[in-house]
């Protein structure tokens, strides 16, 4: 059974629900007076908390030559981007931002195997900003499906400061599939081969595992999803 929020909220979550438990002895024992705020604001805090780190299950197209979003968000942009790492060539990419109200849980656009992982530390500079998708604090997992290689790249904002990555080289993922999680507001950039066509443009708002972001050409065969989303 999947968890309602994501595995990393957890310990925040918990700490917050004890200092509440403690605020509210306290408040009640006189300490602070009976109309304290502090309960309030700490049960506020872990509501939000537990909100942040919430994870939803979502309902993955059944099309195999969907490619699904990566994440929820809003497209900020679909250009085209020169010698990528580990796209060998030229690639479309599609930027997505992910303001602290979307869920933060990221997921893998096509089935395959998971053939390249990196982290880059860097600045924390605002995730909209073009100089973030090179400078800021990023990890980047490649994977190789039957139809060719797409690219998935956790950005860090302004805020976020940790990016969780799940699986690595030699892994195998299903369309759907969790692959990570940034905490607070940040970005996600998805690389494709130049001629899969896109089928989402700037002010889109997508869902990760859900809204279709392009589709692969030429009725290429690929294997059904197996097992769905994990």
């Amino acid at each position: 059974m999947t968890l309602p929020v994501a595995r990393e909220g957890l310990p925040f979550i918990l700490t917050l629900l004890a200092l509440t438990a403690l605020a509210a002895l306290w408040a009640r024992s006189g300490g602070w007076g009976i109309r304290s705020t502090a309960p309030a604001l700490f049960l506020a805090l872990t509501l939000f908390t537990a909100y942040f780190f919430r994870d939803p299950e979502r309902h993955i197209p059944q099309d195999p030559l969907l490619v699904v979003s990566p994440a929820d968000g809003k497209v900020m942009g679909v250009t085209a981007a020169a010698d990528e790492d580990f796209m060998n060539g030229p690639a479309t990419r599609v930027t997505i931002f992910l303001n602290i109200f979307n869920v933060h849980v990221q997921r893998a656009p096509l089935g395959g195997r998971v053939a390249h992982y990196d982290y880059q530390p860097g600045t924390f500079v605002a995730a909209w900003r073009e100089e973030a998708s090179r400078e800021n604090e990023r990890a980047s997992l490649g994977i190789d499906t039957d139809a060719g290689p797409l690219l998935v790249r956790q950005i860090a904002g302004l805020v976020a400061r940790r990016i969780a990555t799940y699986p690595r080289e030699g892994d195998t993922v299903s369309r759907g599939d969790r692959i990570g999680l940034i905490r607070f507001g940040s970005r996600v950039d998805l690389f494709l081969p130049p001629d899969w066509p896109v089928t989402v443009e700037p002010g889109d708002k997508v869902r990760g595992g859900e809204t279709p972001i392009a589709r692969i050409p030429g009725g290429r065969s690929l294997p059904p999803n197996p097992g769905g989303p994990q």
